[in-house]
Order: structure tokens, then C-alpha cells, then sequence
């Protein structure tokens, strides 16, 4: 990650350019630009080896105003209180966008769980917990999986919650296995939601997703089930790139007739890291990292990490692109941003893309609470509603006012928040 790049720097420069068009008063820009409250704290942990070792955690929480905080725990070795700043502001757009009763959060620890013992993780998650839990609530914030963390992780945080709060709160945090009050459908939820989103792209073009080819960065959870669903659909995925724990670098992963994705994640470590060797015995091609971004293929999928299309390498993209769309967050910069609406690529932005996870959790919530849980026909069946709605209503924004689609999403989404501050008599 770039030094000289900050996320939450980003995510105001959006919000200031939509602000402007929504001409938002002083008092409301500045309650919308920053978080409602912030938590920094310190996590001591007894190590296997005995020692102690002290790590340090955040909690942000963007905006609550249409309910109650909610948003992933990120594990990772370069977290910064910046990016959880952003990606809790992102999480209040995506939210208001999708039309869900909840509102923006992040958590992050800074470790690399590649180095810690499951009971090392255990300690963790729960000694996280603690630090917040007066802060947190199925009322309050609602916490969920993201980078490095995940389903495990959540039951050990809920456990610890539970026993700090007295009783049994399922719906305290989302993304659980589903053998204690997790939802069906969760794992796919945001990869399939980046899917639905470009085949209404595709139709707003005039296009079947059917023998059109797609290039994806990462092969994480995102990557992996919008790869499967875009397959099933008729569609064909040449490249993916995966982050190789050993060589501390990434790869490109290419097949000009059709990656499949069964193969790959039979030889993917429990790391993430897909092996060269046996890849290339199969007759995939290995290529450097940024290699997924020149691929010729008409969809393009950033499913990875914040700051990976810049001013630097967004000229390496195909002049066949039609679609991109951000299955990662805040994974273009503005710089490259501009480059792309010139070209008159089609972007679906980020906090519209991947809200399928964010619905879905809001789904698991929803079931916990009512005791009552649906079939994986059903959440499914909900999501396409839910993210098919949201696109459409972006799209036809979009078109009928000549704004970029990120634009159309963002005038969408700050102006429900902006009604329900202006109603509660915060601005």
C-alpha cells in the first residue's frame, strides 16, 4: 500500500464533489464528513511462549442516524485508523444506498494473523471485545467479518459479548456460522451481489453475460464466488491474482479458455495463496501482479484491497473494457476515476457493488431477532431483489441526469442520511 495514499483522505474528496451538487449546508457537510465517535484502544495478549504482547484496536462509527452502526473487523499488519475511518464512512453510504436500516461502522486490529496460534487469535478476538463492548450492540453497532477475520472469529466475539452482557444477543454480530445463528447464503453473498449488478450493467448495454470474458483482482471470498456465479451465468473468467504468502508478493493467474475456479481452490493454500507449481502443470499462465488490469476482456473486477486502480496504471486497462465493477472497497482513486469516466467505462462503484454483503448481514440480523431463519433460496432470492432495486435506481438516476454512475450512487445515499439527520434535528 502506498504511503502517500489515505483512504479516509479519498473518501471526503467523494463526498465533498457530491456535496457540492447537492449544495449541503456547512453544519450537515460537517457532521457527514467525519465520524460520530472513535475508539483507540490497546489489547494485551499472553502469548503461547508466555510473553506479553500488546496490539493495538479501533473502533469507528460513521453515522448512525438510520440505525444502528454496522461494519467489519479487519486483522491486518499496515491498518491504520484512517482506512477504518473510511471504510466506516464507506459503510453509511452503502447502507443508505441499498436502502437498509443501518448505518456506517469499522473495526480494525493491527496483526497479521498469519502469525498467531488459533488460541493467540482467540485471545484477541475476545480481548477486542472487551474493549468495546459498552459501545457495541445489536441497538448499538453491529460487527461483522472482513479482511482476515472470519466466522470463527465472530463466535468467539460474541461469546466473550454475550457473557459480558448477560444473556444471549445473536444479533449482536453477523457473518456467524450458520450453526449459531448464521444466515444461509452469508459466504456468497457479496460476490454473487457484484454479479448481479453487472448483469443489469449488461443489460442496461444491450449485452448478455453469456460468452463475455472477465478479469478479476484477488481470489479471496469475493473473488471466488463471483467468479462461480459469472461462470453459471454463461460468462468466462481468463484471469484472477492472488497474494502469495511465501514470495510476499502477488501473481496473476491466466487461462485464455476459462479459469475454473474448483481446480484453483483445490490448490489454494488456507492462506489464500493459489500454488505456481501445480497452476502452471494445469496449463494456467503465471504473470505479474498488475497483470489482471490489461487482460482484454469486457468486465474488469477489482475484488481485493483499496488503491489498486491509479493515475499511474489505470492506462494499462483494455480498450475492450465496458464494465467495472468495485468488488473491493475504495479500490480506485479519483485520479483514475476521471480517466475511466473519460473513457466512458461503466463503473459500478464500490459502495453499490459490494453491499450484497452488508444486505445479507443485515438479513442474518433481521433472522436472529425474529428467531426464525429463511431457506438459501430465499436470502438468495432477497439479495438479487435488494442489490437489483439499488442498481436500478442509481442507473436511472445516472441516465436521466448525466452524472457518473459513483456520482448518481452517492447523491442517492447522502441525501437519505441527510434526511434522517435533518429529521432526528442534528442539522
Amino acid at each position: 500500500m502506498s504511503k502517500e495514499f489515505n483512504a479516509f483522505e479519498m473518501a471526503q474528496r467523494q463526498f465533498d464533489a457530491v456535496a457540492d451538487k447537492l449544495q449541503l449546508d456547512t453544519g450537515l457537510r460537517d457532521l457527514l464528513r467525519w465520524p460520530q465517535r472513535e475508539y483507540h484502544f490497546t489489547i494485551p495478549v499472553t502469548m503461547d511462549d508466555g510473553s506479553v504482547k500488546v496490539f493495538k484496536g479501533f473502533r469507528v462509527q460513521h453515522n448512525d442516524a438510520r440505525g444502528p452502526a454496522k461494519g467489519g473487523i479487519r486483522f491486518h499488519p499496515q491498518e491504520t485508523v484512517d482506512t477504518v475511518r473510511a471504510l466506516a464512512t464507506w459503510m453509511t453510504w452503502k447502507c443508505a444506498v441499498v436502502d437498509i436500516p443501518l448505518g456506517g461502522g469499522k473495526g480494525g486490529v493491527i496483526c497479521d494473523p498469519h502469525d498467531l496460534s488459533s488460541r493467540e487469535q482467540q485471545a484477541l478476538c475476545r480481548g477486542w471485545v472487551r474493549q468495546v463492548a459498552p459501545n457495541v450492540g445489536p441497538v448499538q453497532d453491529v460487527p461483522a467479518p472482513d479482511v482476515m477475520t472470519n466466522p470463527q472469529h465472530m463466535v468467539w466475539i460474541l461469546d466473550e459479548y454475550e457473557k459480558l452482557a448477560g444473556g444471549h444477543f445473536p444479533g449482536f454480530i453477523t457473518g456467524k456460522p450458520v450453526e449459531v445463528g448464521g444466515s444461509l447464503g452469508r459466504t456468497e453473498a457479496t460476490g454473487y451481489g457484484v454479479i448481479f449488478t453487472v448483469r443489469e450493467a449488461m443489460k442496461r448495454h444491450g449485452m448478455s453475460i453469456k460468452g463475455v470474458r472477465a478479469s478479476l483482482q484477488g481470489f479471496g471470498n469475493v473473488s471466488q464466488y463471483a467468479a462461480k456465479l459469472f461462470i453459471e451465468l454463461g460468462g468466462m473468467v481468463v484471469a484472477v491474482s492472488c497474494w502469495d504468502n511465501d514470495d510476499q508478493c502477488a501473481y496473476t493467474f491466466r487461462k485464455l479458455d476459462g479459469i475454473d475456479v474448483e481446480y484453483l481452490l483445490s490448490i489454494t493454500s488456507r492462506f489464500g495463496t493459489i500454488d505456481k507449481e501445480k497452476a502452471g502443470e494445469n496449463g494456467y499462465e503465471v504473470l505479474e501482479a498488475e497483470a489482471w488490469l490489461e487482460q482484454e476482456v469486457e468486465i474488469l473486477i477489482p475484488a481485493a484491497l483499496e488503491n489498486q486502480i491509479t493515475g499511474d496504471n489505470v492506462g494499462r486497462i483494455s480498450e475492450k473494457v465496458k464494465v467495472l465493477a468495485e468488488g473491493a472497497n475504495g479500490p480506485t482513486t479519483p485520479e483514475a476515476d476521471a480517466v475511466l469516466k473519460e473513457r466512458e467505462i461503466f463503473v459500478i462503484p464500490d459502495f453499490l457493488a459490494n453491499a450484497g454483503g452488508v444486505t445479507c448481514s443485515y438479513f442474518e440480523q433481521v433472522q436472529c431477532n425474529m428467531n426464525f431463519f429463511w431457506p438459501k433460496e430465499e436470502v438468495l432470492d432477497r439479495l438479487d431483489q435488494k442489490m437489483t432495486t439499488a442498481f436500478r435506481a442509481v442507473a436511472s438516476l445516472s441516465e436521466e441526469t448525466g452524472e457518473y454512475m459513483r456520482d448518481a450512487a452517492y447523491m442517492i445515499a447522502i441525501q437519505r442520511v441527510a434526511t434522517a439527520c435533518h429529521l432526528r434535528g442534528w442539522a
